[in-house]
């Protein structure tokens, strides 16, 4: 396929924009001298970093592709319950748990969320560590693999370029970063990625409306198709049904909010700060642009479907991919000329943004699981220093290799393999992350039966329970995060309760606050 020359232009733009990720990774390995350093850098990010690196690694591909396509072809219910539902888990996560996990973690001395669990509950067998580490395996290669799809998806619609080879060439950049730079690097890195996400989401959204004749015409296109517009009923634009979005669907649905409590990259950030009673004003910077971020996001796709509907942009409802729709708003954009192409590139380099910002910070953190939780803490083999940064770098790229490996498929969808990593991490880590937080009473072996009993309730309810349809059609994050918080309350109380140690340990932190 030959390339126009608003696309080299974009491409070009791209290109410096990836090669600006590498040199910062270059620049943050100097401040990188040990394991501490490279998973939690050394507890020395500042508010603004912490809460936008926070957000952004939190948001991936899912906000500029997979969300705009949900509203794009279905109407705006889901995407605006689920949108909902995550600015309020976001502002609850950062008011509750913030403030006590980053103090927690500090005073037991943990770097990582396997570790604080095992630390917490003094286990010394490292057996908390063992199932936390696993579960951060299991899901997080997934939720890495969902982000090199939307990169490989991103230039094969854009450019015609080979879905794999582009899958590829993303997974080296983000891996190179990452390796070289540890999570400063991803930190640093994710903070400059949600500027330019921001930046994208604003033009694309603008443009976007001026193409389409207008925001009343935006708005009369999607009042002319009856329930599209409705946050009680779901609008399928391709067969112009409509179907009622009842009120199991939307608690369902705002359940994805329940997913942040689990989040290890966002979790991370947490204990990372430098001082706690920075916090505060990373709860709002992370808030607000949480809220104003999801909501331009879902009107993306309301514009782009004017957009469709006017015959601006081919229709993407009818044998085209949804989640591609903001990409084709982008490549109309940088046709006018070549400094619209540059900003065309800009918002190109906006949805990579999204995306290596998660899929960095979820690399270091299942490195983190494997290198420094397992072989070290786990298996108990003790490497020197120099070692152990080699060993951590390593396990970033094979995680990376196997993550391309399960996103081969190029039919995959980034907003379904999404929604089911997090829902894997909500429920998982959700509810012992809570428990181990505000419940003294919590016990090694009921934060174990937590864990266990809602990853495992994911994979029933997703894949055996919700195929019924019915009354059980809902979102496996819901009975999941449920049946782990009985799990851990039942299995402690039947424990013994906590040593003194633990106890005074947790009480010295509720004098901290």
């Amino acid at each position: 396929m030959e390339l126009s020359s608003h696309q080299i232009i974009m491409l070009i733009t791209i290109a410096l924009y990836l090669v600006g990720m590498v040199v910062i990774g270059v620049l943050c390995s100097r401040k990188t001298d040990n394991v501490g350093d490279f998973y939690l850098g050394g507890r020395k990010l500042g508010p603004f970093v912490t809460a936008m690196s926070a957000e952004a690694s939190d948001m991936s591909g899912w906000l500029l592709m997979g969300l705009p396509g949900v509203a794009y072809a279905y109407g705006i219910a889901e995407a605006s319950w689920t949108a909902i539902g995550l600015a309020v888990g976001t502002y609850i996560n950062w008011l509750v748990v913030s403030k006590r996990l980053r103090k927690y973690s500090q005073t037991c001395g943990a770097i990582t969320l396997p570790e604080f669990f095992s630390n917490r509950h003094r286990d010394k067998k490292k057996i908390l560590t063992l199932i936390a580490a696993l579960i951060i395996i299991v899901f997080f290669i997934p939720y890495t693999g969902s982000g090199f799809a939307a990169c490989g998806k991103l230039f094969e619609s854009l450019f015609g370029v080979d879905y794999h080879l582009a899958m590829i060439v993303s997974a080296i950049v983000i891996i190179s970063y990452t390796t070289i730079g540890g999570f400063l690097a991803a930190s640093t890195t994710d903070f400059i990625q949600s500027i330019i996400m921001t930046i994208a989401l604003i033009v694309v959204v603008l443009f976007g409306i001026n193409m389409a004749g207008g925001i009343v015409e935006v708005m009369n296109n999607a009042y002319s198709m009856p329930g599209y517009f409705s946050v009680t009923h779901s609008f399928d634009v391709l067969n112009k049904t409509t179907s009622e979005y009842g009120t199991l669907n939307i608690f369902s649905t705002l359940a994805w909010g329940l997913g942040y409590f689990g989040m290890p990259h966002v979790l991370l950030r947490f204990m990372a700060i430098s001082d706690s009673k920075k916090l505060k004003t990373s709860r709002r910077v992370a808030t607000v642009w949480v809220v104003i971020s999801l909501a331009v996001a879902t009107f993306i796709g309301v514009v782009g479907l004017a957009m469709s509907q006017k015959g601006v942009i081919d229709p993407l409802y009818d044998g085209g991919d949804p989640e591609t729709i903001i990409v084709e708003i982008a490549n109309l954009l940088a046709s006018f000329g070549p400094m619209t192409a540059i900003v065309g590139g800009l918002i190109i380099a906006g949805i990579l943004a999204s995306t290596m910002s998660t899929a960095d910070s979820q690399l270091l953190a299942a490195s983190s699981a494997v290198s420094e939780n397992l072989f070290s803490q786990v298996f108990k083999i003790k490497v020197s220093e120099k070692t152990a940064m080699l060993v951590a770098r390593i396990t970033v790229i094979v995680i990376a290799v196997v993550g391309v490996v399960i996103a081969w498929d190029k039919n995959s969808s980034v907003f379904q393999i999404v929604s089911f990593a997090w829902a894997g991490f909500g429920a998982a880590f959700g509810p012992v992350m809570l428990m181990s937080l505000f419940w003294k009473r919590t016990t090694k072996w009921g934060s174990f039966a937590g864990i266990l009993a809602g990853g495992v309730m994911v994979f029933v309810w997703k894949f055996l329970v919700r195929p019924l349809g019915g009354l059980l059609d809902i979102y496996e994050l819901l009975p999941a995060f449920i049946v782990a918080l009985v799990a851990i309350i039942v299995v402690s109380m039947l424990d013994k309760k906590p040593s003194a140690e633990i106890c005074d340990e947790f009480d010295s932190i509720k004098t901290m606050e």
